[in-house]
Protein backbone atom coordinates (compact mmCIF):
# COMPACT_ATOMS: atom_id res chain seq x y z
CA UNK A 1 0.00 0.00 0.00
CA UNK A 2 1.04 3.51 -1.13
CA UNK A 3 1.39 5.75 2.32
CA UNK A 4 -0.22 9.19 3.10
CA UNK A 5 1.65 12.05 4.04
CA UNK A 6 -0.04 14.74 6.13
CA UNK A 7 1.77 18.46 6.65
CA UNK A 8 0.96 21.27 8.58
CA UNK A 9 0.24 21.86 12.38
CA UNK A 10 0.31 19.56 14.83
CA UNK A 11 -0.92 20.85 18.70
CA UNK A 12 -2.01 20.28 21.85
CA UNK A 13 -5.89 20.58 22.23
CA UNK A 14 -6.71 21.62 26.17
CA UNK A 15 -10.54 20.44 26.33
CA UNK A 16 -12.22 21.54 28.93
CA UNK A 17 -13.80 19.90 31.73
CA UNK A 18 -17.36 21.00 31.63
CA UNK A 19 -19.80 21.74 28.64
CA UNK A 20 -21.85 24.42 28.02
CA UNK A 21 -19.16 27.22 29.42
CA UNK A 22 -17.76 30.54 27.59
CA UNK A 23 -14.05 30.02 27.27
CA UNK A 24 -13.77 32.54 30.32
CA UNK A 25 -15.46 30.36 32.54
CA UNK A 26 -13.77 26.92 31.96
CA UNK A 27 -12.10 26.16 35.15
CA UNK A 28 -9.94 22.95 34.00
CA UNK A 29 -8.98 21.39 31.24
CA UNK A 30 -7.69 18.17 29.60
CA UNK A 31 -4.59 17.58 27.31
CA UNK A 32 -5.31 15.70 24.02
CA UNK A 33 -3.08 15.70 20.71
CA UNK A 34 -4.97 17.44 18.19
CA UNK A 35 -4.30 19.28 15.04
CA UNK A 36 -6.01 18.53 11.44
CA UNK A 37 -3.32 17.14 9.40
CA UNK A 38 -2.12 15.04 12.17
CA UNK A 39 -5.77 13.55 13.03
CA UNK A 40 -5.71 12.78 9.25
CA UNK A 41 -2.65 10.85 9.56
CA UNK A 42 -3.50 8.98 12.73
CA UNK A 43 -6.77 8.20 11.10
CA UNK A 44 -5.14 6.19 8.31
CA UNK A 45 -2.18 4.90 10.51
CA UNK A 46 -4.57 3.40 13.27
CA UNK A 47 -6.89 1.89 9.93
CA UNK A 48 -3.75 0.07 9.22
CA UNK A 49 -2.49 2.23 6.71
CA UNK A 50 0.93 3.85 5.85
CA UNK A 51 0.87 7.60 7.27
CA UNK A 52 4.17 10.37 7.70
CA UNK A 53 3.54 13.32 9.55
CA UNK A 54 5.62 16.49 8.13
CA UNK A 55 5.77 19.41 10.33
CA UNK A 56 8.09 21.27 12.95
CA UNK A 57 7.60 21.16 16.73
CA UNK A 58 8.98 22.83 19.72
CA UNK A 59 11.91 21.02 21.95
CA UNK A 60 9.39 21.22 24.64
CA UNK A 61 7.27 18.35 26.44
CA UNK A 62 4.42 19.38 24.40
CA UNK A 63 6.23 18.17 21.57
CA UNK A 64 7.63 15.28 23.23
CA UNK A 65 4.05 14.23 24.22
CA UNK A 66 2.68 14.64 20.30
CA UNK A 67 5.74 12.45 18.89
CA UNK A 68 5.50 10.09 21.15
CA UNK A 69 1.25 10.05 20.67
CA UNK A 70 2.18 9.84 16.60
CA UNK A 71 4.51 6.96 17.28
CA UNK A 72 2.01 5.37 19.51
CA UNK A 73 -0.92 4.97 16.65
CA UNK A 74 1.63 4.03 13.96
CA UNK A 75 2.25 7.57 12.14
CA UNK A 76 5.47 8.13 11.29
CA UNK A 77 7.78 10.51 12.44
CA UNK A 78 10.77 10.63 10.66
CA UNK A 79 9.92 14.10 9.27
CA UNK A 80 8.71 15.93 11.88
CA UNK A 81 11.91 18.44 13.17
CA UNK A 82 12.29 20.05 16.03
CA UNK A 83 13.19 23.72 16.83
CA UNK A 84 13.98 25.77 19.96
CA UNK A 85 12.85 28.86 18.16
CA UNK A 86 9.21 28.68 19.20
CA UNK A 87 7.04 26.66 21.55
CA UNK A 88 4.95 23.69 20.15
CA UNK A 89 1.11 25.29 19.06
CA UNK A 90 -1.61 24.91 21.75
CA UNK A 91 -5.64 25.91 21.09
CA UNK A 92 -7.43 25.96 24.14
CA UNK A 93 -11.77 24.54 23.33
CA UNK A 94 -14.64 25.71 24.84
CA UNK A 95 -17.32 22.73 24.41
CA UNK A 96 -20.93 23.71 23.79
CA UNK A 97 -23.74 21.61 24.98
CA UNK A 98 -24.51 20.40 21.27
CA UNK A 99 -20.67 19.37 21.47
CA UNK A 100 -19.69 22.23 19.12
CA UNK A 101 -16.73 24.21 19.92
CA UNK A 102 -14.96 27.90 20.05
CA UNK A 103 -10.90 28.03 20.12
CA UNK A 104 -8.39 30.29 21.61
CA UNK A 105 -5.07 29.63 19.92
CA UNK A 106 -1.53 30.17 21.17
CA UNK A 107 0.89 30.68 17.93
CA UNK A 108 2.61 33.53 17.49
CA UNK A 109 4.09 32.09 15.76
CA UNK A 110 4.50 28.47 17.14
CA UNK A 111 7.09 25.92 15.28
CA UNK A 112 5.42 24.50 13.45
CA UNK A 113 5.46 27.55 10.96
CA UNK A 114 8.83 27.53 10.65
CA UNK A 115 9.41 24.91 8.63
CA UNK A 116 10.62 25.93 5.81
CA UNK A 117 10.87 25.12 2.17
CA UNK A 118 14.20 23.51 2.27
CA UNK A 119 13.38 21.04 5.05
CA UNK A 120 10.99 19.44 2.14
CA UNK A 121 12.99 16.65 -0.11
CA UNK A 122 11.17 16.08 -2.93
CA UNK A 123 12.32 11.99 -2.73
CA UNK A 124 9.87 11.33 0.25
CA UNK A 125 7.27 11.36 -1.77
CA UNK A 126 6.06 8.34 -4.57
CA UNK A 127 3.52 7.61 -7.32
CA UNK A 128 0.04 6.50 -5.18
CA UNK A 129 1.10 8.23 -1.93
CA UNK A 130 -1.63 10.90 -0.94
CA UNK A 131 -0.32 14.54 0.33
CA UNK A 132 -2.68 15.96 2.79
CA UNK A 133 -3.44 19.33 4.06
CA UNK A 134 -5.31 22.27 5.38
CA UNK A 135 -5.21 25.97 5.78
CA UNK A 136 -4.41 26.77 8.82
CA UNK A 137 -0.77 26.30 8.07
CA UNK A 138 -1.09 28.59 5.23
CA UNK A 139 -0.84 31.89 7.11
CA UNK A 140 2.11 34.61 5.54
CA UNK A 141 5.31 31.85 7.41
CA UNK A 142 7.74 29.75 5.72
CA UNK A 143 5.71 26.74 6.57
CA UNK A 144 3.24 28.33 3.54
CA UNK A 145 6.57 27.74 0.93
CA UNK A 146 7.06 24.88 2.70
CA UNK A 147 3.76 23.38 1.64
CA UNK A 148 3.95 24.57 -2.11
CA UNK A 149 7.04 23.01 -2.60
CA UNK A 150 5.63 19.39 -1.04
CA UNK A 151 2.70 19.90 -3.49
CA UNK A 152 4.45 20.45 -6.37
CA UNK A 153 7.35 17.52 -5.71
CA UNK A 154 4.71 15.21 -4.39
CA UNK A 155 2.70 16.04 -7.50
CA UNK A 156 5.83 15.67 -9.96
CA UNK A 157 6.04 11.86 -8.47
CA UNK A 158 2.03 11.50 -9.60
CA UNK A 159 0.88 11.43 -6.11
CA UNK A 160 -2.57 12.48 -5.07
CA UNK A 161 -2.75 16.13 -3.50
CA UNK A 162 -6.25 15.90 -1.00
CA UNK A 163 -7.40 19.74 0.41
CA UNK A 164 -9.22 19.93 3.24
CA UNK A 165 -9.63 23.88 4.24
CA UNK A 166 -10.77 23.47 7.72
CA UNK A 167 -11.58 27.15 8.05
CA UNK A 168 -10.21 28.45 11.63
CA UNK A 169 -10.93 32.42 11.20
CA UNK A 170 -8.90 33.43 14.85
CA UNK A 171 -5.71 32.61 13.17
CA UNK A 172 -6.05 35.21 10.26
CA UNK A 173 -5.64 38.62 10.70
CA UNK A 174 -8.02 39.54 7.59
CA UNK A 175 -10.93 36.36 7.10
CA UNK A 176 -10.48 37.63 3.75
CA UNK A 177 -6.74 36.64 3.17
CA UNK A 178 -8.11 33.11 4.62
CA UNK A 179 -10.69 33.15 1.92
CA UNK A 180 -7.81 34.46 -0.99
CA UNK A 181 -5.40 31.53 0.33
CA UNK A 182 -7.95 28.58 0.03
CA UNK A 183 -9.15 30.04 -3.47
CA UNK A 184 -4.99 30.14 -3.98
CA UNK A 185 -4.43 26.34 -3.34
CA UNK A 186 -7.74 24.94 -4.56
CA UNK A 187 -6.85 24.38 -7.83
CA UNK A 188 -3.69 22.34 -6.53
CA UNK A 189 -5.74 19.87 -4.93
CA UNK A 190 -6.88 16.49 -7.00
CA UNK A 191 -9.41 15.96 -3.88
CA UNK A 192 -11.32 19.03 -2.35
CA UNK A 193 -13.09 18.32 0.93
CA UNK A 194 -15.47 21.43 2.16
CA UNK A 195 -18.18 21.84 5.21
CA UNK A 196 -21.75 23.21 4.75
CA UNK A 197 -20.45 25.73 6.99
CA UNK A 198 -17.53 27.22 4.72
CA UNK A 199 -19.09 26.48 1.19
CA UNK A 200 -20.92 30.18 1.18
CA UNK A 201 -17.77 31.81 2.68
CA UNK A 202 -14.91 30.13 0.69
CA UNK A 203 -16.70 30.54 -2.88
CA UNK A 204 -18.78 33.21 -2.13
CA UNK A 205 -22.01 32.01 -3.52
CA UNK A 206 -25.39 31.39 -1.71
CA UNK A 207 -26.49 28.56 -4.47
CA UNK A 208 -25.41 25.06 -3.48
CA UNK A 209 -25.03 23.89 -6.44
CA UNK A 210 -23.54 26.82 -7.78
CA UNK A 211 -20.87 26.51 -5.40
CA UNK A 212 -19.96 23.41 -5.80
CA UNK A 213 -19.10 23.66 -9.18
CA UNK A 214 -16.95 26.30 -8.60
CA UNK A 215 -14.60 24.64 -6.59
CA UNK A 216 -14.33 22.23 -10.23
CA UNK A 217 -11.10 24.45 -11.07
CA UNK A 218 -7.49 23.54 -12.02
CA UNK A 219 -6.52 19.44 -10.72
CA UNK A 220 -9.83 18.97 -8.86
CA UNK A 221 -11.50 15.47 -9.81
CA UNK A 222 -13.71 15.09 -6.89
CA UNK A 223 -15.16 17.40 -4.24
CA UNK A 224 -16.71 15.68 -1.04
CA UNK A 225 -19.61 18.24 0.84
CA UNK A 226 -19.72 17.11 4.25
CA UNK A 227 -23.08 17.91 6.38
CA UNK A 228 -22.09 16.87 9.81
CA UNK A 229 -24.43 13.87 11.18
CA UNK A 230 -26.29 14.31 7.80
CA UNK A 231 -22.98 12.41 5.81
CA UNK A 232 -21.75 13.58 2.86
CA UNK A 233 -21.88 13.76 -0.79
CA UNK A 234 -19.35 13.14 -3.04
CA UNK A 235 -18.98 14.99 -6.59
CA UNK A 236 -17.06 13.68 -9.41
CA UNK A 237 -17.74 14.03 -13.23
CA UNK A 238 -20.58 15.89 -12.77
CA UNK A 239 -22.43 13.07 -11.04
CA UNK A 240 -23.31 13.48 -7.37
CA UNK A 241 -23.51 10.58 -5.03
CA UNK A 242 -24.98 10.96 -1.98
CA UNK A 243 -24.47 9.14 1.66
CA UNK A 244 -26.06 9.41 5.44
CA UNK A 245 -24.61 9.63 8.57
CA UNK A 246 -24.68 7.41 11.52
CA UNK A 247 -26.49 8.07 14.34
CA UNK A 248 -24.35 8.31 17.66
CA UNK A 249 -24.23 9.91 20.93
CA UNK A 250 -22.32 12.71 20.56
CA UNK A 251 -19.80 13.98 22.87
CA UNK A 252 -17.16 16.36 21.12
CA UNK A 253 -16.97 16.80 17.75
CA UNK A 254 -13.10 18.11 17.68
CA UNK A 255 -11.58 15.65 14.84
CA UNK A 256 -14.55 14.30 13.18
CA UNK A 257 -13.91 16.03 9.94
CA UNK A 258 -10.38 14.53 9.91
CA UNK A 259 -11.59 11.61 10.71
CA UNK A 260 -14.24 11.62 8.44
CA UNK A 261 -11.23 12.36 5.26
CA UNK A 262 -9.07 10.02 7.42
CA UNK A 263 -10.78 7.46 6.50
CA UNK A 264 -11.85 8.43 3.08
CA UNK A 265 -7.89 8.59 2.11
CA UNK A 266 -7.03 5.27 3.70
CA UNK A 267 -10.08 3.85 1.49
CA UNK A 268 -8.37 5.24 -1.33
CA UNK A 269 -4.81 4.01 -0.48
CA UNK A 270 -6.60 0.63 0.15
CA UNK A 271 -7.82 0.65 -3.73
CA UNK A 272 -4.37 1.55 -4.97
CA UNK A 273 -5.52 4.93 -6.80
CA UNK A 274 -3.91 6.60 -8.63
CA UNK A 275 -4.06 10.19 -10.07
CA UNK A 276 -5.20 8.48 -13.27
CA UNK A 277 -7.57 6.12 -12.00
CA UNK A 278 -9.16 8.66 -9.40
CA UNK A 279 -12.16 9.51 -11.06
CA UNK A 280 -13.24 5.91 -11.72
CA UNK A 281 -12.60 5.02 -8.14
CA UNK A 282 -14.32 7.33 -7.07
CA UNK A 283 -17.20 6.68 -9.01
CA UNK A 284 -17.50 3.04 -8.73
CA UNK A 285 -16.52 2.27 -5.04
CA UNK A 286 -18.73 5.66 -3.94
CA UNK A 287 -20.93 4.25 -1.49
CA UNK A 288 -18.12 1.80 -0.08
CA UNK A 289 -15.58 5.02 0.50
CA UNK A 290 -18.22 7.39 1.98
CA UNK A 291 -20.18 4.94 4.45
CA UNK A 292 -16.43 3.98 6.22
CA UNK A 293 -15.82 7.82 6.32
CA UNK A 294 -18.91 9.09 7.86
CA UNK A 295 -18.89 5.85 10.35
CA UNK A 296 -14.86 7.19 10.98
CA UNK A 297 -16.32 10.47 11.47
CA UNK A 298 -19.52 9.91 13.83
CA UNK A 299 -17.28 7.17 16.15
CA UNK A 300 -15.18 10.24 16.60
CA UNK A 301 -17.77 12.28 18.11
CA UNK A 302 -18.30 9.54 20.84
CA UNK A 303 -14.77 10.26 22.64
CA UNK A 304 -13.02 13.22 23.81
CA UNK A 305 -10.65 14.83 21.61
CA UNK A 306 -9.37 14.01 17.97
CA UNK A 307 -6.58 10.96 18.12
CA UNK A 308 -7.56 9.62 21.47
CA UNK A 309 -10.82 9.36 20.28
CA UNK A 310 -10.47 7.70 16.83
CA UNK A 311 -11.85 4.70 16.21
CA UNK A 312 -10.23 1.03 15.04
CA UNK A 313 -11.21 -0.39 11.46
CA UNK A 314 -13.13 -2.85 13.57
CA UNK A 315 -15.50 -0.05 15.24
CA UNK A 316 -15.93 1.28 12.32
CA UNK A 317 -16.81 -2.14 10.26
CA UNK A 318 -18.99 -2.97 13.36
CA UNK A 319 -21.14 0.19 13.22
CA UNK A 320 -21.61 0.08 9.03
CA UNK A 321 -22.78 -3.63 9.78
CA UNK A 322 -25.27 -2.82 12.45
CA UNK A 323 -26.41 -0.02 10.16
CA UNK A 324 -26.25 -2.29 6.80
Amino acid sequence: MAKLFSIGEVLIDFIPAQKGKALKDVVSFERAPGGAPANVAAAVAKAGGKASMITKLGIDGFGDFLVETLNNVGVSTEHVLRTNEANTALAFVSLKEDGERDFSFYRKPSADLLLNEDEIDANWFDAGDILHFCSVDLVESPMKQAHIKAIRSAKDKGAIISFDPNVRLPLWEDPEDCRKTILQFIPEAHIVKISDEELAFITGLNDETEAIQSLFVGDVKGVIFTRGSEGADLYVNGERYCSSGYRVSVQDTTGAGDAFIGGFLYKLLEKNATVFRLSTILQEENQDILSYANASGALTTTGKGAISALPTKEEIFQLIKSHS
